[in-house]
């Protein structure tokens, strides 16, 4: 019987003791791949497809801040989680990694259990059909950001999307075809939120959400009927060769974090909107307490 396939862990890093070091630490359970090079990492990533990148930030040639902007700049790249190992210790730092996406920090020196824990986290937090992370990890993300936001007084905004009749869609293709429309619309997600601080996830079932940091009603708005449109012209294929159609309604929900609100304000009022939306007109992009 075949052995599991292990998980994949990309490490870059110019000290090459920090790598033989990550490596002693990890090679018993994942696939360990490392680069020393700043500017090797995006190549790197693309071409082992890792589940998780550790990435240090101080390094001679290109550092990590600019690292984990070109990641999200790739298609290919944009949803690995990437976890910093850093000695800087200052909030702003730390702030910065994750204005870009980071998806956690370690600090140097670090622990061997540490890692090896916050790397298990970060696969336990990828849905396995869409390979956007889940709804676990939409939520730790969504109380970083709404924290930074109140920090800063700056809006972020949800986006709750659902595929129309995906009931009646799995009824008429099979589950098969269902999962090929998720799969479908999440790599449409992925090519859609192009800013760096944007974040899609699978919410659950047939409903996704992206969380916008930065970004008032009216930017929300539009991302979401360019979302909205795109979808609708999009084709998924079947085996047969032949192609189906999807539509999406969405719910939108713009905060100003204070100290008496919260982002689970911020998540129902972006679900009311779309159960809205739903019961009246469905193809449609409707703001909470507005209309269409």
């Amino acid at each position: 019987m075949d052995e599991p396939k292990k998980n994949r862990v990309l490490i870059v890093d110019d000290a090459g003791s920090n790598i033989m070091a990550l490596t002693h630490i990890l090679s018993p359970e994942y696939t360990v791949y490392a680069v020393k090079h700043g500017k090797d990492a995006v190549n790197a990533a693309e071409k082992h497809l890792p589940d998780v990148i550790l990435l240090d930030i101080v390094m001679p040639d290109m550092d990590g801040y600019a690292v984990i902007a070109a990641l999200k700049e790739s298609d290919i790249t944009r949803n690995i989680p990437v976890i910093f190992i850093t000695g800087l210790r200052k909030a702003a730092d730390e702030e910065k990694g994750l204005i870009l996406g980071a998806a956690d920090y370690i600090a140097k020196p670090f622990s061997p259990e540490v890692v090896k824990l916050k790397i298990r986290n970060q696969i336990k937090t990828l849905d396995p059909l869409t390979e956007l992370p889940n709804r676990r990890s939409c939520t730790i993300r969504m109380r970083s950001e709404w924290g930074r936001a109140m920090r800063l007084q700056k809006p972020v905004s949800l986006l709750v999307i659902d595929l129309d009749h995906f009931k009646s869609y799995n009824d008429a293709y099979g589950y098969p075809q269902g999962d090929a429309a998720l799969r479908a619309v999440a790599k449409a997600l992925e090519a859609w939120l192009v800013r760096p601080g944007d974040f899609a996830a699978r919410w659950g079932g047939d409903e996704f959400v992206a969380l916008l940091p930065d970004t008032d009603r009216a930017c929300a708005l539009e991302i979401a009927e360019r979302i909205r449109a795109g979808v609708e012209a999009m084709e998924i294929p079947r085996v047969d060769g032949t192609g189906t159609k999807m539509t999406v309604s969405i719910g939108v929900d713009t905060d100003l974090p204070l100290p008496d609100n919260s982002y689970d304000s911020m998540i129902e009022d972006a679900e009311e909107a779309l159960r809205q939306t739903k019961e009246s007109e469905r193809n449609k992009v409707r703001a909470a307490g507005h209309g269409d």
